[in-house]
């Protein structure tokens, strides 16, 4: 399975990893913008309590950290200190708001908070990507295959009655039964003569046959019939709708996307090492997944199964890490492994790499008061390598548990997919930009873009 990174493909990818400023001017107005709202969001404590605001500056400062504390007792800790830390996550932040409503602070606080919001909102307006490349229009498929999981999000292939639509549709359906091989079923719907391969189930089923697809280089539709369909999202299906993406089948427009690899597994979402790599591994994370994770967390984090990586992308090493997340293009945001957010691109031809390295509470509070102080750190690359001193390692991919042999190196196929989407997709992404870069802000505020 060789990375299909050759030829226009690849040179569709090329020059789309970075985000950029907007057209001309737009961008320039943007940035402008962003900074006036910033220091609006300054000027407002200093009018209102002058170099007071400093120290009460000082004393939201001292909240946050006193919250992330909170946070990472309540993650790693259990029993009394669990519950201390809940409540001081959420004591704190009141606090402060408590102790500037005292001294008659809280509308200017609000207010240069507001005005913060707005001013990041503003920046990473003006640091938006470059539109994506258009739609194809392509003719319909004469012999389409679709494979329907009758298991996945609680039945919904059953309760959208989505076998007999498709049938009418003229596409031959499987219904996947227990033990059945994913990979062979779609090989052999190629042999067979089908000119597109659709899945109706989780990710982790239509990774598989989208691998099938890109080898063949054959038309692939996705149908949200799993529980998340964090693929389907980022498509802009409505995964609420199954029925509406089986226009694709039968019509609709293609888009090329990419295919990330960890090691010889493919994953149209991310491959996780680690503390969430863990997690899903216990057979009880499929029915309770907050409670599992709140259960293992304590010992993954702090205890003697704690995970210890080591990352390499692009000639950077990383070591000491706790969880790695490493994505089929970057992630707009994080939240978690479990919920990392959306991705605006699926064709950047890159990577996006999300590690962690947390050990103790004061750690977690640098970590929220300073997202680059080291505990956090995000980058995007073509290729990454992840090794953690054995001769095997536990990874989710698309959520699913798998054991890999280390070092596991992942890798990106650009362009690699071809996507057949309805015409009128609800979710699509609308591109909301980079995080606030305010250097790269200011420069294109001044003309001077980098």
């Amino acid at each position: 399975m060789g990375s299909r990174g050759d030829g226009p493909r690849a040179r569709r990818a090329s020059g789309t990893s970075g985000a950029s400023g907007g057209p001309g001017d737009h961008g320039a107005a943007r940035a402008r913008l962003a900074l006036l709202l910033l220091l609006g969001a300054v000027l407002v404590p200093l009018t209102a309590a002058g170099l007071r605001s400093v120290l009460w500056a000082l004393t939201g400062i001292a909240g946050l950290a006193l919250a992330a504390v909170g946070v990472w007792w309540a993650l790693a800790h259990t029993g009394p200190v669990r519950v201390a830390g809940a409540v001081l996550s959420v004591a704190a932040p009141a606090a402060v708001l408590a102790l500037c409503a005292t001294a008659g602070l809280l509308g200017p606080a609000l207010l240069s908070a507001g005005l913060l919001a707005l001013a990041v909102v503003a920046a990473r307006w003006a640091l938006a990507p470059a539109p994506a490349p258009g739609e194809q229009a392509v003719p319909a498929p004469r012999r389409p295959w679709v494979l329907m999981n009758p298991r996945s999000g609680g039945g919904k292939v059953e309760r959208f009655a989505l076998v007999d639509r498709a049938r009418a549709a003229g596409c031959r359906v499987h219904v996947l039964a227990p033990g059945q091989d994913v990979t062979a079923l779609a090989r052999q719907a190629v042999a067979d003569g089908a000119d597109l391969l659709g899945v109706a189930g989780g990710d982790g089923t239509q990774a598989l046959v989208a691998d099938v697809a890109a080898h063949h280089d054959v038309p692939f539709a996705v149908i949200p019939a799993g529980t998340r369909n964090h693929f389907a999202l980022d498509l802009g299906l409505d995964r609420d709708d199954p029925v509406a993406a089986l226009e694709a089948l039968t019509g609709g427009v293609e888009i090329r996307v990419d295919l990330g690899y960890a090691a010889d597994r493919v994953f149209v979402n991310n491959a996780s090492f680690g503390t969430y790599a863990s997690v899903v591994d216990d057979p009880a994370y499929r029915d309770a997944k907050a409670r599992t994770i709140l259960h293992n967390l304590p010992g993954l984090l702090t205890g003697e199964t704690a995970p210890t990586l080591r990352m390499t992308a692009d000639g950077r090493d990383v070591t000491g890490l706790q969880a790695l997340l490493v994505s089929n293009n970057p992630y707009g945001r994080t939240l978690d492994a479990a919920r990392p957010g959306r991705r605006e691109r699926l064709d950047t031809g890159l990577l996006g790499v999300v590690c962690v390295r947390v050990g103790s509470a004061a750690e977690a509070a640098r970590l929220a008061s300073r997202p680059r102080s080291g505990g956090l750190v995000r980058l995007s690359a073509g290729e990454v390598t992840v090794g953690a001193g054995t001769a095997t390692m536990p990874a989710g991919i698309d959520g699913e548990h798998v054991v890999l042999p280390c070092p596991v190196v992942c890798r990106t196929a650009p362009g690699a997919l071809r996507v057949r989407v309805p015409r009128h997709r609800p979710g699509r992404p609308k591109s909301r930009g980079a995080a606030a870069d305010w250097p790269h802000v200011t420069r294109l505020a001044l003309g001077r873009p980098s």
